[in-house]
C-alpha cells in the first residue's frame, strides 16, 4: 500500500516556524498543501489505486479530494489512521459538520466526536498502527490501497518520518518497525 502524509496545513506552516502550537483546531491546507495534493494526484494516476482510506481530519480530506477525483475512487473514512492527539490541530471536526462539508463522503461509520479528548500516549498510536497493519495484511488487494494520513501514524507504520505530501510504500505483511522515535 501507499501511505501519503497530508499536504502542508496551516498548523504545519506556523509550527515549523515557531515550534509552538499556534492553536489552530482541525487545521486546513495552505496553498502549498493544495498544490502538494494535486501533485500527489498526478503521481498516483497510474499507480493502480482502487481504495483510498482517509483520516477524518480536514487536512487529510482536502489532500484526498483531488486524488479521489483524478482516480475516480471513493474515499473510505477511517479514524484509526488519524494523527496522535497532542496539539490543537488534533481536535477534530464533529461528524455532523464533516457530513455537511463533505457530502460525497460517508461518515456514518464514525462517532460524532471521533478524536480523543485528551493527549494520546505514543503507545496508543503504535497500537492503532499495529491493528491497521493486521487489517490491511488480511486483504488480498492491500497493494492497491492509498492511505492519506499523518506524521505520527505513518511513523508508527514505517518507522520513518515523512514530510507533508510525501509518499511511502508499506508492506503490511512485512515486519513492523522495531523502534519508534518521537520528536517534539
Amino acid at each position: 500500500m501507499i501511505l501519503l502524509r497530508h499536504g502542508q496545513s496551516e498548523f504545519n506552516l506556523h509550527f515549523t516556524a515557531t515550534r509552538r502550537d499556534p492553536g489552530i483546531i482541525d487545521a486546513r491546507l495552505t496553498e502549498l498543501g493544495h498544490a502538494q495534493a494535486r501533485q500527489a494526484a498526478a503521481q498516483l494516476v497510474s499507480a493502480g489505486i482502487e481504495r483510498i482510506i482517509v483520516s477524518p481530519y480536514s487536512r487529510a480530506l482536502q489532500t484526498a479530494a483531488p486524488i479521489a477525483q483524478a482516480l475516480g475512487v471513493k474515499v473510505l473514512i477511517n479514524p484509526i489512521v488519524r494523527e496522535r492527539y497532542a496539539f490543537a490541530c488534533d481536535i477534530g471536526t464533529p461528524r455532523s459538520e464533516l457530513e455537511r462539508a463533505w457530502p460525497d463522503c460517508d461518515f456514518s461509520g464514525i462517532e460524532e466526536v471521533w478524536w480523543p479528548l485528551m493527549e494520546e500516549p505514543a503507545a496508543s498510536v503504535t497500537g492503532r498502527a499495529a491493528l491497521f497493519r493486521a487489517e490491511m495484511a488480511a486483504l488480498p488487494d492491500w497493494s492497491n490501497t492509498l492511505v492519506v494520513s499523518h506524521w505520527g501514524f505513518i511513523l508508527c507504520m514505517t518507522g520513518q518520518s515523512v514530510m507533508n505530501g510525501q509518499m511511502l510504500r508499506c508492506d503490511p505483511q512485512g515486519p513492523p518497525p522495531e523502534q519508534i522515535i518521537w520528536r517534539a
